[in-house]
């Protein structure tokens, strides 16, 4: 009986990873890279590679939804045919035949972990970086530009209660890999002292941990606002936080880091205190790992949903399983957004769709057995 079921249900499932990641891929990528290639004369054999590289991105998307698919449509037609109705009066229970579902669920979301983790978030920065470096190929290539780093402070009031500020404000125009070009920083961090420093450029002195200024000028302010003095230099060393130096390094797009290398830019975001920064990244982290087990979520909801006796084609399963998947994701980013706006904590916010849809899964199941 397993094997039986796994030759139904894996057809209609390679059928749906190609499917929807080629819709996904042809909305998002497809005709940005032809816009591209009309406009600014991307090289049709830069615009392929691109392509093939945002394919993981998609295929990852995929796999829940072909998943919800398969059962859907494998179960719905063992229902239809008086299959089920058969294995039931062998002794078999709608359990057991849905376990064989959830199994495959299971594998499924191991391959999402491994796409997801180790194939996608490479695979975009590449796609990202090799369609950056065509269309700037005339123009020089700074590894980041705009680094702003906020860093804050909490002082302590009379009443007892906590008053959080600003304490220093890093900004640079560029970071070319090895120098900071263009900064000012606003250092509010020492009592009854506020400096401003406004420089041509800076590097991060690794033997003495503080940073190298050059060309600049440093102006003091007291604690009334009054003017103190002025102080022109043409190399300065200042003792700052390395973690502009860390942003500008590690900074990457949310799809272009994994698990790991999310949890490293947490920490590097937790230093600066911008509290808006931490908690999205929390939920997306959260995101990041609840989204393989959405295949075992709906495995088992397209199952259960098969399983109801019933006489359904085709193609009113894929219509069903487009309303499963339009519905989940629908709670998916207001939940996520919930979670980002402190109603939610970050778990609930990236695992409250997940818990809502294997409750329904769990109850179709337990009507069906009952029958």
């Amino acid at each position: 009986m397993d094997r039986y079921l796994t030759r139904e249900l894996l057809p209609p499932f390679l059928f749906g990873v190609g499917a929807f990641s080629s819709l996904g891929v042809t909305i998002d990528a497809v005709f940005d890279l032809v816009r591209k290639i009309v406009e600014s004369g991307l090289a049709i054999d830069i615009a392929i590679q691109v392509f093939v590289l945002k394919l993981p991105n998609f295929i990852v998307l995929a796999f829940p939804m072909s998943t919800l698919l398969a059962t859907l449509m494998t179960y719905s037609r063992l229902s239809s045919e008086s299959e089920l109705v058969a294995l039931r009066g062998c002794g078999v229970s709608v359990y057991r035949m849905v376990l064989t579902a959830v199994m495959l669920s299971l594998v499924v979301t191991g391959l999402t972990f491994l796409f997801n983790e180790h194939i996608a978030p490479a695979a975009n920065y590449q796609a990202n970086q090799t369609l950056e470096s065509a269309l700037k190929s005339d123009k020089p290539t700074f590894k980041q530009q705009n680094i702003f780093y906020p860093e804050y402070k909490e002082i302590k009031q009379a009443d007892g209660t906590k008053n959080r500020i600003l304490a220093r404000l890093f900004y640079a125009d560029q970071f070319d890999g090895k120098r900071m070009k263009g900064l000012t920083i606003i250092d509010r961090s020492q009592e009854g002292l506020n400096q401003i420093v406004v420089s041509e450029s800076a590097q991060w002195n690794a033997s003495q941990n503080v940073w190298d200024f050059y060309n600049g000028t440093i102006y003091l302010v007291a604690a009334d606002r009054s003017y103190r003095n002025i102080l022109r230099f043409e190399q300065q060393q200042l003792r700052l936080p390395r973690t502009p130096l860390s942003l500008a390094e590690k900074s990457r797009d949310y799809g272009e880091m994994n698990i790991f290398e999310a949890l490293d830019q947490l920490e590097i975001e937790r230093l600066g205190g911008d509290r808006q920064k931490i908690r999205k990244l929390e939920v997306r982290i959260q995101q990041k790992i609840s989204l393989p087990f959405v295949c075992v979520v709906f495995g088992l909801v397209g199952a259960a949903m098969g399983t109801i006796p019933q006489r359904t084609g085709r193609g009113t399963s894929f219509g069903v399983s487009v309303i499963v998947i339009f519905s989940y994701y629908l709670i998916f980013f207001i939940s996520g957004a919930m979670g980002q706006a402190n109603v939610l904590s970050p778990f609930m916010g990236a695992w409250l769709p997940n818990f809502l849809f294997l409750g329904i899964g769990v109850f179709l199941l337990v009507r069906v057995a009952q029958r």
